[in-house]
């Protein structure tokens, strides 16, 4: 099965980017993350919305509130390729840092996603 490269791109040869396995769930841990519910006309809960936390005071509770919504998200749209081993949201005064660790199920493969954003404190 070919995989399509996210974000949707052409190779040097003008053929659409392919992914390999690997790369494709990574791909499509990153379009939940940082698709925007609603931005998605026929799924409009699809995505977390993280890019809107640019606008957002950085606090505790903004770590943990993001926890959920990345753990449901995921949970929701992504459990048949992954298994979701957990989430950590670190708040520091000027930084939000969001961990994703899975495992694909196909594969079995233990992989670890790093998300990072400058805090508007």
């Amino acid at each position: 099965m070919t995989n399509i490269n996210f974000p949707f791109g052409f190779d040097t040869r003008g053929h659409t980017r392919t992914a390999t396995a690997s790369d494709h769930v990574r791909d499509l841990v990153e379009q939940v993350l940082f698709t925007a519910p609603g931005e998605r006309v026929n799924r409009p809960q699809f995505g977390t919305g993280l890019l809107r936390l640019v606008f957002e005071p950085n606090s505790e509770a903004l770590a943990a509130a993001t926890r959920a919504q990345v753990e449901g998200a995921l949970q929701q749209w992504l459990s048949d390729v992954i298994h979701l081993e957990g989430v950590h949201v670190r708040a520091d005064e000027t930084l939000l840092e969001v961990t994703v660790q899975y495992v694909v199920r196909q594969t079995q493969e233990r992989r670890v996603e790093r998300v990072r954003r400058p805090g508007a404190a």
